[in-house]
């Protein structure tokens, strides 16, 4: 205990090294002013009207759903003070804190009907020369084929421009399965595939490919649907163009039928149906992997899709498709958009995969967010944007600022007359608290969309009061043991044992109060008890490493413990006849 109190200038060092890689962060992410709420700044507001069939207003269960999805997908931390609500009978606002965040509009109507389909054939969206376009001239598709592989590549050739990209340079793996060394494992014929093995028919390996039939294979098992789709589909397929304005569909995105659609890219892709829906993901995160630098999503699948997932990715690993000749592919299908179409290079049977390539921090976390909280239940028109002004008159955000400064400048006057020299610790304490408090909401600015609203700033302001009785209960410890009779440096470290605890309840309950209502309570409530829970953990690190120390180092000067009357530890300000320990003078002046 000795060794520890002897030695506060290592502790205050280190906690100057803390701040200082607070802002070196804050320096890293280029904001310095913190993002302001909807009561401050003003902001987007986003109107949108559900559609129906016949026109009518929708179902109010529906519409309250659908707001729900829509509140968390833009406000799931719970601190971004955006504010979700109905209008009227079909429509929901939206009001999102800042200027030009309509970039959020498509996150926001997003339907997020998530589907991992089977690529049969890919090509260039655009229409392209292709000789003989017409690939039903091999009129003899019945089951023996020799003639078909004449006429089906050619439909299915442009796979060729994208044998193994996917959109975007995206990408899926299983996380901690190995993407090779296990290429043995990853034929099909290796797979137990109890249901949809597409090896049933071994006469036929003497071929070098199979082909298709006029038919097709059946559309309910897209293992083998994927080799042979028929003649109708693609036909379909070579005809289809993606159109100029974005992806789009050919027909509505059914789970059971096949599908023709394209990506961002401008390729266009024929589908099987739906192996996996996204209701059967129970888990969705964006972030930064180990050793790594890119953003990526991550997802988990349920016990019946990881059973699907194991098996469909055993048979496609390093599989070479009958139809193209390119390796398989497995297309990752939101709302009816490719927006991965991944090789596989290993099974994945952990449920567990990943999307990489070309996210951003905001794009990886729109994408989890629409996937993790869900589809929305209604469609809706072309959004109406609209820019608004602050919900706060200036005079009142002005009025309340000043209030919180003269409270802060009347607590400082009060310690200074009161505690005089140990003033200066409480002085230096709440400087050092504000410096902390202002890092760390740029910090959670950045990486968590922590919006600070009047509200965030009135549980800041409650933070001081709490940070000024962390002092003050110290402080008195220190003058209760002067009283018993110790010096300043014992008294000290005796008060400090004991106002420790008491400081700790003290913060304990409030950091209690704050988890309770941001657990319990929506909106602007919510963003007062996260602030006030920051504000509490600051309070706790400067109180222990910062505030004691420095008490401990002042200690030892002489204007403190000789008990000089600005000291504000001199024997009549304490009420006792003189300080334990300190020095006597001499009618020379000597100690």
């Amino acid at each position: 205990m000795a060794t520890k109190a002897s030695r506060p200038g290592r502790r205050l060092i280190a906690f100057g090294v803390v701040i200082a890689a607070l802002y070196g962060g804050v320096a890293l992410g280029g904001e310095w002013k913190p993002k302001l709420g909807l009561d401050l700044q003003g902001g987007t507001s986003i109107t949108l009207e559900a559609q129906t069939p016949n026109g009518g207003n929708p179902d109010k269960a529906k519409l309250d759903e659908a707001r729900g999805i829509i509140d968390q997908r833009v406000n799931g931390s719970g601190v971004a003070e955006a504010e979700v609500s109905t209008q009227g009978n079909r429509n929901i606002v939206v009001d999102i804190p800042g200027q030009n965040a309509s970039r959020l509009v498509d996150q926001v109507k997003q339907t997020a009907q998530l589907r991992f389909r089977l690529v049969a054939a890919s090509a260039p969206g655009s229409p392209q020369p292709t000789p003989s376009a017409s690939p039903s001239g091999s009129a003899s598709p019945s089951a023996s084929g020799s003639a078909s592989p004449s006429a089906k590549p050619s439909a299915a050739k442009p796979t060729a421009s994208t044998p193994s990209a996917s959109p975007k340079g995206r990408a899926l793996s299983g996380g901690l399965v190995a993407a090779d060394g296990t290429k043995k494992k990853a034929k099909p014929s290796a797979s137990p595939a109890p249901t949809m093995t597409p090896q049933a028919s071994p006469s036929a390996s003497a071929a070098p490919a199979p082909t298709t039939t006029k038919a097709g294979a059946p559309v309910s098992d897209p293992l083998k649907w994927m080799d042979n789709p028929g003649d109708a589909w693609i036909k379909k397929f070579s005809a289809y163009n993606c159109p100029k304005n974005g992806p789009s569909t050919l027909a509505a995105d059914d789970k059971d039928k096949p599908l023709i659609t394209c990506d961002d890219s401008g390729t266009k892709y024929l589908l099987s149906a739906a192996m996996i829906q996204g209701t059967e993901l129970t888990k969705a995160d964006a972030g930064i992997p180990q050793d790594q630098v890119q953003w990526v999503v991550d997802l988990t699948f349920n016990s019946t899709a990881r059973k699907v997932f194991a098996n469909v990715t055993g048979q496609i690993a390093n599989a070479t498709s009958s139809l193209t000749g390119q390796q398989k592919q497995f297309a990752i299908v939101l709302d009816g958009k490719v927006i991965s179409a991944p090789v596989v290079n290993s099974a994945i049977p952990n449920g567990q995969a990943q999307i990489s390539g070309n996210f951003t921090q905001a794009s990886a976390q729109a994408l989890a967010n629409s996937l993790k909280y869900g589809a929305l239940p209604l469609k809706f028109t072309a959004p109406v944007v609209t820019e608004e002004g602050p919900t706060l008159a200036g005079d009142q955000l002005s009025a309340g600022l000043t209030a919180g400064a003269v409270g802060l400048l009347l607590v400082l006057i009060y310690c200074m007359i009161y505690y005089r020299g140990l003033g200066v610790v409480v002085l230096a304490s709440l400087a050092i608290a504000a410096a902390m408090t202002y890092a760390v909401v740029l910090l959670m600015s950045k990486a968590a969309g922590f919006t600070l609203t009047l509200p965030g700033i009135a549980g800041l302001i409650v933070a001081v009061g709490i940070t000024a009785d962390s002092f003050i209960v110290y402080f008195e410890r220190i003058r209760d043991e002067m009283r018993g009779g110790k010096s300043l440096r014992v008294a000290v470290e005796a008060g400090w044992a004991r106002a420790k605890l008491t400081c700790l309840a003290a913060d304990a309950v409030s950091l209690l109060a704050a988890l309770v209502l941001y657990i319990f309570s929506i909106g602007v409530v919510k963003g007062f008890a996260f602030a006030l829970g920051i504000s509490t953990l600051i309070d706790l690190a400067v109180f222990f490493w910062f505030t004691k120390p420095m008490v401990t180092m002042l200690a030892r000067k002489r204007f403190f413990y000789s008990g000089h009357k600005l000291s504000g530890l001199s024997p009549d300000h304490i009420g006792i006849d003189k300080i334990a320990g300190a020095p006597r003078r001499t009618v020379g002046g000597n100690a």
